[in-house]
Formats: C-alpha cells, structure tokens, sequence
C-alpha cells in the first residue's frame, strides 16, 4: 500500500514521501503528514532479535512506500555504522528504576544524530528518483543540536549546500564551539541577534519568500529543510522507541505486549510527536509525558487547550528547548482535528496574528495518550545531582529535566509502567551546567577543564566530538541582525555580494 503525505493546510497537496522529503515543508506553509498511520504488523516477539538497522528498516519502509527495499537499506547501512560509538546504536542503561534511552552516540552527540545521519541519503536517494536538476539548499534554524547534527551530515555532500541560523547568545559553548568549526566548503554557519523561534520564524519566511525561490531557481538552487518540519526527519525518529521496546523485551524487563510510557524532553514537539506516531502503529505505550523546561508552553497547552507563545521567553540550562513556537506541534493539532487542513490552517493564522490559539474541547478530549510536567532550574540540577549520588549515572539538563517530571508523575499518581526516558544529549555538551549541579565548587574550573572532570566522575571517556573541537580554529563567525537572514542566504549563494 502507497502512503501518500499530503500538507497540514491544504489536503489537496499531495505529494510521494520522496517528494515530501525533497520539499522540506510544504508549498502552503503547512507540514507533510502521511494520511494514514501504517500498521506494526509483526508479532512484538521479533523485535527482540532485531538489531538496530533491521528495525530501522521495518519502520521505514511502512513509511516511505516509494523508495524501493534496495535504496532504503543502502542509506540505512550508510546512516548507521561506525559513526557510533555503540553496535547497538541507541543502548538502554538503567537507573532510578527507569530505562534511559541513549540517543547521543553519533558523531555530535546528541539525539539530533538519529535522524540526520540518514535524511542526507534520503534526501539524496529522493533528488535522483525526482530528477532534480536543482542543487539542494538546506536551510535550517536550531536550538543548538539540529545544527551541528545536520551540518555533520551535509558536510561535502554532493549535489548539496547547508546553511545553519542559530540564536548567538542561546546556545551553550560547547554547542556553539561545535558549529563554528565545522568544515566543508557547502557549509556556512550563521549567529543571529535574537532567539531560536527568532530563527526558526525568519527560516519559515525564506521558505515562503516566492520572489526568492524563483531567484534561486534561475540561479540552480531549490530549498529544503533538515529540520523536524521535514518527514525525513520524523520517520527515523519513530524507530528508536521501537528498537527501545525490543530492548526491553529481550533483556527479559517487559513482557511481550506489555505497555510501557515514554518520556519525552521537548520544545519542538518533534521527537514526542514520533513516539505518538509508534503507538498509532500499535507499539504498546500508555502514557506519553510531555516534559518542558520553564518555556512551558507545551505544559500549559496540554493542561488548559490554548496554545500561548506570549511570554517571557527564558535562557535555561536546557537550551535546545528554549522554544515558545513549538512546530511539529502542528502536525498534532491537524490529527485531533480529524484530519481538517482548513481546520487546522486557522488555528496557526491565530497562532501567526495573535499569538495564541484555543482547541476545542473534543479535541482535547483526544489528548489522553499525553501527560506531561515542567521542571525549574532548580529542580533541573537537583535531577542531575540525584541521579549521580544515587546510581553514579550523568546525566545532561535535558534528560534531567525529563527525568525529573517524570520522578515527580510516578510519586503523584502510582503509575507503575516500565518507562524509557529520551536521553537527548550527552552530559559532555553541558559540561558546566552539570558539573555544577553536581558541586557549585566546579563553577570556577575552564570549560575544557570541567570535561576533563566530568570523564573522572562518571567514568566515561571525552567523547571524539568534543575531542575535536578542543583545538579547532573557528570558521564561520557572521552575526546578523534577523531582517538580514535573506541576504546572508543570497550572499553564501553568491546571489549578490
């Protein structure tokens, strides 16, 4: 069976997942979304002896119906080999009672790397079956981890260009350090003067910016986007909670069939989105839970039904979640609305003119599969303090956050279900943050210093990541103010000069 994507806003744009890829996001403003949800089926008890890549591909191909078995194991095999630093590609470590799923063993260390070690391929694969002839574009906003994942991945990548807008004073050092260094003559790295829904908003403008796409096209250029916004990116994503239950399943701590909840660190709402995506393909999961740092608007939706960005906007020790415009959250809001573009389209032009929008209350009644809380600064370090003194387990303030909602819901309501926790990042990335949260003291110590501590304390080697950006000369210093987002694209194009 076909599954076609067709846009959030118009239900009349319909396009292959190939295409759907290519276009990043749709004509119309609106997201891609497959119009229906393919079924797992495969008995649960095959999931256990499944390795990473097999299950990768079971996923996918239910997907992305019009890339053919060979093309989808090739980026596959491509995605997922020794750019980890674990077989097992998405390992489960255990602590506090919770299953902690480790997404951070790619090449940046972040969970960022789960997709966009494979949208390259994809993307790529997608060009060649839709004869392009435009060479591709990625432009993409970022919190902090979506650049540097997505700039790895393009990195020389034939036929392509990357261009990265990233909030100059909202992302931490290491993260930033990350980005500035990257090599690559098709790669160019942009600081902006303003925040990430700052970026994200001037990116979503460019992309709807006609007079600029016909420029590009009579200068061989065509956006896309490795963003969450792009199916290409959701997809690979629905795998690791997958892979997450056969884990599970073979190491004997869940029953074949048993439910279990997911919890989820988000801003975006991306990688939650993926898992309510695996339970709609009949992975047993009971609760979602929602978790936001002090940008609670996510928290404050799924408790009141509105939608509000209008609100200070905080710098927290968990940056790639300090967002108030959460995007994949769209593509949710388009499925409790029972598939209604038009709908949903004027939910988001309130979102765009007044800076809020209401749900109904059937809609909200469809919301059950989520919980959710928020966690304090405070309540952040005292997360990463607890889980160290009680398991010898660290852990960045993402995870922390997550985990510390989710400590907080089980005292509350006795819930007893397994539950595997997104590990987004690795603790190397906030070193300072997480040192200190283990000991003020450590507040004194050089950034590189404290990464040299934190390899003692938790008895994990530097990573090669951080390893290589220890000594590496910065490459891409342009700051910009937000209104000129679109020359610096033409200029990097040689457009103009």
């Amino acid at each position: 069976m076909e599954i076609m994507y067709s846009s959030t806003r118009n239900a009349q744009n319909r396009v292959t997942a190939s295409r759907a890829i290519l276009n990043g996001l749709a004509e119309d403003g609106g997201l891609y979304v497959p119009e229906q949800i393919p079924a797992l089926d495969i008995p649960l008890s095959r999931l256990a002896g499944m390795t990473y890549q097999e299950t990768a591909f079971e996923v996918m191909r239910r997907f992305l119906t019009d890339f053919t078995e060979e093309e989808l194991k090739r980026c596959i095999s491509c995605a997922y080999d020794s750019k980890f630093d674990t077989e097992e590609i998405a390992p489960i470590h255990e602590a506090d009672g919770n299953y902690y799923l480790e997404l951070f063993h790619g090449a940046t260390i972040a969970f960022k790397d789960m997709a966009l070690s494979i949208l390259p391929y994809l993307m790529t694969t997608a060009a060649a079956k839709n004869q392009e002839k435009h060479e591709i574009v990625i432009l993409t906003a970022t919190s902090g981890d979506t650049g540097k994942a997505a700039l790895a991945g393009f990195a020389d990548v034939p036929g392509t260009r990357i261009i990265v807008f990233y909030p100059k004073d909202g992302v931490s050092r290491v993260q930033e350090k990350q980005m500035v260094t990257q090599k690559g003559e098709n790669t160019c790295v942009i600081g902006i003067k303003g925040n990430f829904d700052d970026a994200q908003t001037g990116v979503k403008k460019l992309f709807a910016d006609e007079d600029l796409k016909q420029e590009l096209a009579e200068a061989g250029f065509c956006f896309s986007s490795a963003n969450s916004i792009n199916i290409g990116r959701l997809v690979p994503q629905i795998v690791y909670y997958v892979y997450a239950y056969g884990r599970l399943l073979a190491a004997g701590k869940i029953a074949e069939g048993e439910k279990i909840n997911v919890v989820v660190p988000t801003g975006n709402f991306g990688n939650i989105l993926a898992a309510f995506y695996a339970k709609n393909m009949g992975l047993p999961i009971e609760r979602l839970i929602c978790a936001s740092n002090e940008n609670k608007v996510l928290f404050d939706f799924f408790q009141t039904g509105v939608y509000d960005r209008k609100r200070e906007f905080k710098l927290t020790s968990s940056p790639s979640m300090d967002i108030l415009i959460s995007s994949n959250l769209e593509r949710l809001i388009y499925r409790i609305a029972g598939n209604d573009a038009e709908k949903n389209a004027a939910f988001m032009a309130a979102l765009s003119q007044t800076g809020e929008y209401r749900i109904t209350d059937e809609m909200k009644k469809v919301l059950t599969d989520f919980g959710g809380g928020y966690a304090t600064e405070e309540q952040t370090a005292e997360e990463i303090r607890h889980l160290y003194e009680s398991d010898g387990y660290v852990i960045d303030t993402h995870t922390a956050v997550a985990s510390n909602v989710y400590r907080r819901y089980r005292e509350e309501t006795g819930d007893s279900h397994a539950a595997v926790i997104a590990s987004t990042a690795s603790p190397y990335k906030f070193a300072r943050s997480v040192m200190t949260a283990i000991d003020s003291a450590y507040d004194s110590m050089d950034d590189f210093a404290l990464i040299d501590e934190m390899s003692v304390k938790s008895g994990v080697s530097v990573p090669k990541a951080i390893e290589e950006i220890r000594t590496a000369p910065v490459l891409h210093d342009q700051v910009i103010e937000i209104e000129n987002m679109k020359s610096a694209v033409k200029c990097f194009l040689r457009m103009e000069r």
